[in-house]
């Protein structure tokens, strides 16, 4: 079968313009990061731990955003049995809040703002070029015909990528937490707190698992009932999550040797935790909007 290539007017569309941006900025985000020293990071138990999400991060959807490019360009990916327009969507949107993510990260535990080197500034700058590079391919992407972009660019296709991004977030923050041993935290509120987040992930795994390979018409029970019972799994535990993170808070403020980073690091759970049970909680009304809509019909 003969390879098929993107017309010349094609190099210049938005879309392979955005996403060059993405692998060049990626490229130069981690290969910055890789080569810092231990002098040019703040010694801080918890660095580690989220240079190497960032690091993972930006590796994965550099790997990613390479792969769809190249079957963009030579037009291969009608030949996967995957929704080539679902997929595309997901990464665009998924890419650009988890490249925002880590651009918050690495700035708030890798830069050392009294003693900047170029280093780390050029990363910074490089991870937010991403940021922009990613928001700009889901714009795009989002302006196009309902039927060119799927099920992912419809309003609960999109809260169930933030439900993800969601989900990818807590994993990090609960590593710190557990290994630094914050004095007032309980384990059983750790572990709890870590296998809801857990069984949330693997709910949005399998959901984006059934629509990229449309699966949907094979599923046991019906699919929007499948939806709206993960949704209301996922307000179930996400609801338990907030209520231990704000236990958290409360016990750490009734320490006396309350520590300024343990507080900063479990606020920043419970406002992850707080938009993925707002997203949870909108995309269940949105599934039984959908339920009672049918049932009418």
């Amino acid at each position: 079968m003969p390879v098929i290539v993107l017309e010349a007017r094609d190099f210049t569309s938005p879309l392979f313009l955005v996403r060059t941006l993405e692998i060049l900025s990626s490229c130069t985000a981690f290969s910055l990061v890789a080569s810092l020293g231990h002098e040019e990071l703040n010694d801080h138990s918890y660095v580690n731990t989220f240079r190497i999400f960032c690091m993972f991060t930006w590796c994965f959807f550099f790997a990613f955003t390479l792969l769809i490019h190249i079957l963009s360009t030579i037009q291969f990916h009608s030949l996967l049995p995957i929704s080539w327009k679902n997929l595309t969507m997901t990464v665009a949107v998924l890419g650009a809040l988890m490249s925002l993510s880590s651009s918050v990260l690495f700035s708030w535990t890798v830069m050392r703002h009294d003693n900047l080197s170029p280093r780390p500034v050029a990363a910074a700058v490089a991870s937010c070029l991403i940021v922009l590079a990613y928001f700009s391919e889901s714009y795009v992407l989002c302006t196009q015909a309902q039927e060119q972009r799927g099920y992912m660019g419809s309003m609960p296709g999109l809260l169930k990528i933030l439900q993800l991004w969601g989900g990818c977030q807590m994993i990090p923050l609960v590593v710190v937490l557990v290994y630094d041993k914050i004095n007032g935290i309980q384990y059983w509120q750790l572990w709890t707190s870590g296998v809801s987040y857990g069984i949330c992930i693997l709910m949005s795994l399998v959901t984006l698992a059934v629509i990229l390979g449309d699966f949907a018409g094979r599923c046991l029970l019906p699919f929007d009932r499948f939806l709206a019972g993960f949704s209301l799994i996922g307000v179930l535990l996400y609801m338990l999550a907030t209520v231990i993170c704000l236990t958290k808070i409360l016990q750490q403020s009734n320490q006396s040797n309350l520590l300024h980073k343990s507080t900063e690091l479990i606020i920043m759970e419970t406002v992850v935790s707080s938009i993925t049970l707002l997203a949870y909680t909108v995309d269940l009304a949105f599934s039984i909007k959908l339920l009672c809509d049918r049932n009418h019909v």
